[in-house]
């Protein structure tokens, strides 16, 4: 191992273990019953997100002295059932595309974790969003470095416990928790997308590793190994993975509802960097839709029909953060076109000033009213109502494009009749089944040991 790896190795350590740490001290106050103070955890959020970044800032410093465009660490191997078929390695990536992501990561989770420290004060939930916030972070760092799929799914999964739980965060009402267990629901679909090609790839090559996807060039160069009989199939399961992660048609129902959570989990999740976490895997996988004419049609597609719907959506909202939601859905939208025409660098760029946009805006959601009476009182007089000018766009629409709009495309009500309530009935025909069964197993036991209790009864003649 030359000098370099050993340096890079320490680094992603360092990296990993941060946001993992900070997970263990609060898992473990929460399990042992020990309470944190609240400027005892706010102080170990900020000593972790300053580590992290002075890390993650490092790493591209020493890229550009050394001249390295790609660095490979792996951090063992966790699994090995027949070296042909299935291994598990788990590798980080630092290159052109994870390291600006990490940096972003970083920076949006401090400013977030330094707002909510204040935000939620005296919160009864305080210890509890703290928890699900450094789950969220240690899953968005395994997702922007991940160089295998199963690395990459780990991050996903805790990514998306994280929010389901936080946009149930306020447990005494009923909406948060069922909005919450919905997102889930519509998280578990996806998923399912996301593990399908996970263990195709296995099937097909033994290995998960992205170098077959990607080359091993540096991003966004290099060209898939994967045959071409396997890229659609592979891209067509990775595409419907990002499209419900990213909230994109058809899934888009459940982002409105994910405005349920407090306002940082909102800015961090929905506005910054979940919600771009599926363009993300976009961008790792370009070499697959580089390679297939259908496949990036199909990207194109996807994101002129998420944006013309986000842009639709986003001007009949008729609170804040529901507008926001929505048009950031949008911008998702044009960062999916520009990655299905191939603009690598641009969607990159796009993505990360859209995430630390929204960050500030939905940060800044609350205090909307607030700001526009202070405007008023100083000017001396009332503002131009820019309500009214949005709601001139709504005239010459058609009315059924307008309820469209309002009724936000009823796409929840289309995943209820082509995916959950097909599942649901599924699993309850298992279920009466299964209830068959063991009835018959017990009435059956139930028998023999009445006809055993008759036959060593003396009194009734049985000896």
């Amino acid at each position: 191992m030359t000098v370099l790896s050993q340096t890079f190795f320490y680094l992603a350590l360092i990296v990993v273990i941060s946001p993992l740490s900070l997970l263990a001290i609060f898992a473990s106050s929460m399990l042992f019953g020990y309470r944190l103070s609240e400027t005892t955890q706010a102080k170990l959020t900020k000593i972790t997100n300053i580590t992290g970044l002075l890390v993650a800032l490092v790493i591209p410093t020493i890229m550009m002295i050394t001249g390295k465009n790609r660095i490979v660490v792996e951090l063992g191997r966790w699994v090995a059932i027949d070296k042909e078929h299935f291994h598990f390695h788990l590798k980080l990536i630092f290159d052109q595309l994870s390291v600006p992501f990490l940096v972003l990561c970083f920076v949006l989770c401090a400013v977030v974790g330094t707002f909510a420290a204040s935000y939620l004060h005296r919160d009864k939930g305080y210890s509890r969003f703290f928890f699900y916030y450094a789950l969220f972070q240690l899953g968005m760092i395994l997702s922007a470095l991940a160089g295998t799929i199963e690395t990459l799914f780990l991050g996903w999964e805790l990514v998306g416990l994280s929010s389901a739980m936080l946009v149930a965060y306020f447990q005494s009402r009923p909406a948060p928790v069922r909005n919450g267990l919905r997102i889930w629901s519509v998280y578990r679909i996806s998923d399912a997308a996301f593990l399908i090609a996970a263990l195709t790839m296995h099937h097909l090559t033994g290995v998960g590793d992205f170098e077959l996807m990607t080359g091993t060039e540096p991003w966004p160069g290099g060209s898939t190994l994967v045959d071409s009989g396997s890229i659609i199939q592979i891209g067509l399961l990775l595409i419907f993975a990002a499209a419900g992660k990213s909230a994109m048609v058809p899934f888009s129902g459940w982002l409105p509802r994910a405005m349920e959570g407090p306002t940082p989990s909102s800015a961090i999740f929905y506005g910054a960097l979940s919600v771009h976490l599926g363009v993300f895997l976009l961008l790792r996988i370009n070499p697959i839709l580089a390679a297939s004419l259908t496949i990036q049609l199909m990207v194109i597609g996807l994101g002129l029909l998420t944006t013309v719907f986000g842009a639709l959506t986003s001007r009949v909202q008729t609170d804040v953060k529901n507008g926001l939601a929505y048009a950031s859905l949008t911008q998702v939208g044009l960062i999916t076109i520009e990655i299905g025409l191939g603009l690598y660098y641009f969607a990159l760029v796009h993505m990360i000033g859209h995430a630390c946009l929204r960050t500030l805006q939905l940060l800044r959601a609350p205090s909307t009213l607030r700001d526009h009476q202070w405007l008023e009182n100083a000017v001396g007089s009332h503002l131009s109502n820019s309500e009214m000018r949005e709601a001139r766009w709504a005239k010459p629409i058609h009315p059924r494009l307008y309820r469209f709009a309002m009724h936000r495309g009823n796409l929840d009500v289309f995943l209820d009749r082509i995916c959950i309530r097909p599942f649901i009935s599924l699993f309850q025909w298992f279920d009466r089944i299964e209830h068959r069964i063991t009835n018959a197993i017990e009435g059956g036991e139930s028998r023999i040991s009445q006809n055993i209790h008759h036959s060593e009864d003396p009194s009734k003649g049985n000896r």
